[in-house]
């Protein structure tokens, strides 16, 4: 058995250290370190370098640079990329990797993210822009070159700003910066300072950034304002783009800061003098203007008289004798019109205007023209339910009421013996210009047929008619001159009746006795059935008609009885036909 001699303590020694410079050889020589190694040879386009590895490492000649003429025995750094290559068995060198490395590492050192650096636009690509910030390119999205979105990038290209680094992409070895990080920090410093300084009451210039429907947006170098639509002019505005452009440049009063909040509103009327101050001494009550129709509504028309200064003509105010419905039946927007100041309001900020009053008023005359008992004539214009309305001239009515429509008919509608736009004949019976009412008479422009009606229908005496309404209580039968008679219910026929329609009908030709004549009551009595008396039968009814004492021939008069004798039942019967007009057929 062979005995083992100990190793005498400095071999040990050698061998830690020949052990240790293997491991720190094995760590120097991984892919991906860079190493420091001397050139040994150029062939062709490649050059030799040794790295002290088992072997040299070729280099492309290319990766040198452009101009580059390395010589054998200098010294490069170069990063190994593969140990050994598989068809060569060389190791593998690049020294472009190595510089990119080292370029890298130093930028890694100099460049965080948030820092500012400085730089210049080579140019434009998709989705950007290339900046070259010292030795290195960095890229610079198009969301981030403006605060606003920017369409053309090409004209940044040659230009050089400052930058904020907002990314280092390790994968990708490149820098990501914003321009407009940079602007907002800036602004945002500005906002903050003129906040602080901003107060109410103060005048402050500006730009117009923005037009919306409720007002605009005001730049006041840095922050932005909002000047609402009812704070840009005293006078009515209808969109903000009638007084105001973008980009233009405008004085503003500040009227609130909310620092909290950052907002502030402002205004620009109130850069001028409220012209309601002094409307009372530029429009007094009673002077005449002339302005322009600005807006319309179904009640009237708002007329501007002075720049802010707005006065409303009510439709009543429009003409003396038109019925204006809608004020846009007479005025459009922006007709010029003169017009009489009516009132004026200046704590509400209201003014009532008249066109009607810049003319002659037809009715301070109307007397002079229409004369009470003058006859005039004129057309049909329109009906009511108690008279109808005829036009005398223009804007000049008169009104029939239907008592003073017929001498001899009780006229329950002006239809019965009117048509519109018929022409008639009338009498002027009353005029009250403060009203505007005049008042005509139809039946006065005729002759009264109750001055002769005695002679004409004597009582007793024997007539022809119509049957022209039924009532409950009679029927009316139109004799001549239009003069109606009324038979009563208990003097159609010797039988008792029911009902009136059941032995009488419209139109139907009757005879019939008069037994009743009242002219201070414009009333006519007649009997059907007093057709088949004798005369001594006739005049004992004719004297119960009249209300004598006298008892009825006939007993078949005992269809008035009920009423109190047939003078009662007549003056009831004609007392129904003031309020039971509906029952006629």
């Amino acid at each position: 058995m062979a005995i083992r001699k100990p190793t005498p303590p400095q071999a040990k020694s050698a061998a830690m250290a020949e052990m240790l410079s293997a491991a720190v050889d094995e760590a120097k020589f991984k892919t991906g370190s860079v190493v420091e190694g001397t050139v040994t040879a150029l062939k062709g386009d490649d050059v030799f370098v040794d790295i002290g590895y088992k072997s040299a490492g070729a280099v492309p000649l290319a990766e040198f640079g452009e101009g580059a003429d390395p010589k054998v025995g200098d010294k490069t750094t170069v990063m190994i990329v593969k140990l050994e290559d598989d068809k060569t068995g060389m190791i593998e060198l690049s020294k472009r990797r190595a510089d990119e490395k080292i370029r890298w590492e130093k930028i890694l050192d100099r460049y965080v993210e948030g820092c500012v650096v400085t730089g210049t636009i080579k140019s434009a690509v998709r989705g950007g822009l290339i900046v070259q910030v010292d030795d290195v390119e960095a890229f610079l999205p198009g969301s981030q070159v403006e605060i606003t979105p920017v369409k053309e990038l090409e004209p940044y290209v040659g230009q050089t700003f400052d930058f904020k680094v907002i990314k280092i992409s390790n994968e990708r070895r490149n820098l990501i910066v914003s321009r407009r990080e940079l602007i907002e920090g800036t602004l945002a410093e500005k906002r903050a300072e003129l906040l602080a300084t901003l107060q109410k009451g103060e005048l402050r210039k500006g730009r117009v950034k923005n037009i919306t429907d409720f007002g605009a947006f005001v730049d006041l170098d840095g922050i932005d304002g909002l000047l609402h639509i009812t704070d840009m002019s005293w006078g009515r505005i209808k969109h903000p783009s009638e007084l105001l452009k973008v980009g233009q440049e405008v004085e503003v009063m500040v009227l609130d800061v909310d620092r909290d909040r950052e907002r502030i509103s402002l205004g620009l009327k109130q850069t001028t003098q409220n012209p309601w101050d002094t409307i009372q001494e530029r429009f007094p009550v009673g002077s005449r203007v002339q302005g322009k129709v600005v807006n319309l509504a179904a009640y009237g028309a708002f007329v501007e008289i002075a720049p802010g200064i707005e006065g409303l003509v009510h439709i009543s105010e429009f003409s003396w004798t038109k019925r204006v419905a809608r004020a846009s039946d007479m005025l459009s927007v922006g007709d010029e019109v003169q017009v009489v100041v009516l009132s004026v309001d200046t704590e509400n900020q209201k003014i009532a205007l008249g066109i009607r009053q810049t003319q002659d008023n037809p009715w301070d005359t109307v007397q002079e023209r229409f004369p009470v008992g003058s006859r005039i004539r004129g057309k049909v214009r329109n009906f009511t339910a108690y008279g109808a309305f005829v036009e005398l001239e223009e804007g000049i009515d008169g009104m029939i009421h239907v008592s003073d429509m017929s001498w001899t008919r009780k006229i329950n509608h002006p239809s019965e013996c009117l048509q519109k736009g018929q022409e008639v004949e009338a009498v002027v019976l009353d005029v009250n210009p403060k009203e505007q009412r005049i008042s005509l008479g139809l039946k006065q422009a005729q002759q009264d047929p109750w001055d002769d009606i005695a002679k004409k229908f004597p009582v007793g005496s024997v007539v022809k008619g119509k049957v022209s309404k039924i009532a409950s209580f009679g029927a009316f039968v139109e004799l001549e001159d239009g003069v109606d008679g009324l038979v009563h219910i208990s003097q159609i026929s010797d039988q008792r009746v029911e009902k009136v329609k059941d032995a009488l009908e419209v139109g139907q030709e009757v005879e019939a006795r008069v037994v009743k004549v009242d002219r201070g009551e414009r009333r006519i009595g007649l009997s059907i059935r007093a057709m088949g008396m004798t005369e001594d039968e006739v005049q004992g009814l004719v004297a119960e008609a009249a209300g004598e004492e006298k008892a009825p021939v006939n007993a078949a008069t005992t269809g008035s009885e009920s009423l109190g004798g047939l003078s009662a039942a007549f003056d009831n019967a004609f007392a129904n036909v003031e309020w039971q007009p509906g029952e006629a057929n």
